[in-house]
């Protein structure tokens, strides 16, 4: 299912004026909406978690600088796709930057073909993680349906059983087993056993993942 989205904002953020204004008046030329900051705790203040779109984060800025600011998102679990720029050509700031996840690192005076390459592949990042989160917010809303039978059911589905093994197994007849596993692929939006297994080991993924970042 497809996520509705807001439209995409490019978010900017540098203590210098005149940059944001020139940045600004560049990538608004390209049609796209700029909410300009002067500083990473306004930024922080004005941002709303249903935003989509793409952060142009200043390296170095008064207050907490682009990095502490990559730091606290991460932190926050705030996942919008950075692009840092900076007038400095810092390597040891720029493999902080990457290592935190960012989309790219442009020294100032920014290219605007680069800019702009790396704004797009922000949002279509941005835009792609949500709707894989919105996967997983339908996929467990669709397992929270399933009976504690239906559960016993999909675990030995999973485990590769036939249904006249499952039916031995928890002492039911083959024809019950069958109108659960019937059930079970309705409930959870399924076509095909591969569909299934699929979309359990999503769910499995994201949840380990969410649980190491605790």
């Amino acid at each position: 299912m497809d996520l509705p989205l807001l439209e995409p904002t490019v978010f900017l953020v540098d203590d210098d004026e005149a940059v944001r204004q020139s940045l600004t008046l560049l990538i608004t030329t390209y049609g796209m909406p700029v909410e300009s900051c002067s500083s990473a705790e306004e930024f922080l203040e004005r941002w709303q978690p249903d935003a989509v779109g793409c952060l142009v984060l200043d390296i170095r800025m008064a207050g907490m600088s682009g990095l502490a600011l990559q730091a606290l998102l991460q932190e926050r679990h705030i996942g919008i796709p950075i692009v840092f720029i900076t007038g400095h050509g810092d390597i040891n700031a720029c493999r902080h930057a990457f290592q935190g996840g960012a989309v790219d690192f442009l020294t100032k005076p920014v290219d605007e073909r680069a800019l702009m390459e790396s704004i797009q592949k922000g949002i279509g990042q941005d835009i792609r993680q949500r709707r894989a989160a919105s996967e997983v917010v339908h996929l467990r809303e669709r397992f929270a349906q399933l009976s504690e039978r239906e559960r016993q059911v999909l675990d030995l589905i999973l485990d590769g059983l036939p249904n006249k093994l499952i039916a031995r197994e928890i002492d039911l007849s083959t024809r019950t087993v069958e109108s659960h596993r019937s059930r079970i692929y309705q409930k959870l939006g399924a076509n095909s056993l591969a569909q299934l297994v699929r979309s359990v080991m999503k769910l499995e993924e994201t949840t380990a993942r969410e649980h190491s970042l605790q």
